[in-house]
């Protein structure tokens, strides 16, 4: 399988890690010998319920057996993409939320710009050093990571960039500006919090100026920070909302969400101001739905919290710098580039799944599902230690 997959499939990178799955359920992914892999991952955040969740399972089904897609987004009425819409507006503090259903993260980004500039009139776009919104052109503009943009200039113009967490740089925002786009949580950055009430400073400023605020929660989202949105545990609320990623349990979803008569505008002038073929797509919103529906009336939220406290108290080593992040959304900073390399690429051998951040090159991932277990995470952080302890004595080339 893994030659015909470096043969036929196009890569991201020259060197995949190409384990070859065969099935997932729960915490686990395990491949074509049988071996399992306790996932740290969650397919980066994506898989918020773990794998093959029954609910969800069991919400796809049932709506396979009624019918799958039947018209391009936005000219039917069908129950589950309603349903989602309305059960996030009653979790969320946007006025009037109305939510816009798009395919992927990078998408809803996409069309969180163009409603920006279409409700503003304005065309300048602020937003972060070292940030990350997704690869399509517009996403990729919001990069100021010159080594991945210069390849496929001309982006989109009128971007601008502030310093995260730098109160100074908050007078950048002006008249002019459309939006400011920040991640609530940045992600490749490092898992870089927000610090001293920053993202209600942004907030006050772009109100003064008539600009909107824009927050990227397609990582932190889904109760992954012990909120269901990180944006309520720093008690600021975005004019528009980007979600995706652990939106749908593992299936491929995106949304972008706003009061109505913000998002509205691109329902004219022009008409169809932003389209998608299967956005909405009753499969992937019953998934949603299903997903949804669990982390806001389990205790799940809760228990992440509680987890991230015992990974915290487990992942005490020398070569660990510190522990970014909050809830289940965390990275180890260790004492290299290289640490970070040998650390992930052992675990998979000794199979557990870890993964880099893009642009923190000391940073190990840890997004595991919200579900894993306790037990899970002391046998996950038992192999880490032993795997620096490794490390550790490695002979020094």
């Amino acid at each position: 399988m893994k030659k015909d997959f470096l043969t036929y499939q196009a890569q991201t990178t020259p060197h995949p890690l190409g384990i070859e799955v065969e099935r997932a359920k729960g915490s686990y992914i395990y491949d074509t010998s049988g071996k399992a892999y306790l996932d740290f991952v969650a397919g980066v955040s994506a898989c918020s319920l773990g794998h093959l969740h029954p609910k969800v399972v069991d919400a796809i089904k049932q709506q396979l057996d009624l019918y799958m897609h039947v018209m391009v987004y936005g000219e039917y009425a069908q129950q589950p993409a309603i349903e989602f819409s309305k059960l996030l507006a009653e979790h969320i503090e946007i006025e009037n939320a109305t939510t816009y259903l798009v395919n992927s993260g990078t998408e809803a980004i996409e069309g969180a710009l163009k409603l920006a500039r279409r409700y503003t009139g304005r065309q300048e776009i602020i937003s972060a050093h070292r940030a990350y919104h997704g690869n399509t052109m517009g996403s990729l503009s919001l990069m100021d990571f010159e080594e991945r943009k210069k390849p496929f200039y001309p982006l989109i113009p009128d971007i601008n960039h502030l310093h995260f967490n730098a109160v100074a740089d908050i007078s950048k925002i002006t008249t002019k500006t459309a939006a400011v786009i920040l991640e609530t949580i940045q992600g490749g950055a490092g898992f870089i919090e927000p610090q001293n009430n920053y993202l209600q400073k942004v907030k006050e400023r772009c109100k003064e100026v008539g600009a909107l605020l824009i927050l990227d929660e397609i990582q932190p989202g889904f109760g992954r920070t012990g909120h269901l949105f990180a944006f309520q545990k720093y008690k600021v609320t975005p004019d528009i909302l980007v979600i995706g990623k652990g939106m749908a349990g593992g299936m491929p979803a995106g949304a972008f969400v706003a009061k109505n008569e913000i998002i509205n505008s691109l329902s004219d002038h022009p008409k169809m101001g932003h389209i998608t073929t299967f956005g909405g797509n009753a499969i992937i919103a019953a998934a949603a739905l299903a997903t949804l529906k669990e982390i806001t009336s389990s205790t799940l939220m809760q228990e992440t919290l509680e987890k991230e406290a015992l990974f915290r108290k487990l992942l005490q080593h020398s070569l660990i710098e510190e522990i970014r992040g909050t809830g289940l959304m965390l990275a180890l900073i260790v004492s290299s580039e290289e640490v970070a390399n040998d650390l992930v690429l052992k675990a998979q051998e000794e199979g557990l799944i870890l993964f880099w951040l893009l642009f923190e090159k000391r940073a190990v991932r840890i997004t595991p599902p919200l579900t894993i277990s306790d037990q899970e995470i002391r046998e996950g952080c038992k192999k880490i230690i032993q795997l620096l302890d490794e490390i550790e004595k490695k002979p020094v080339n």
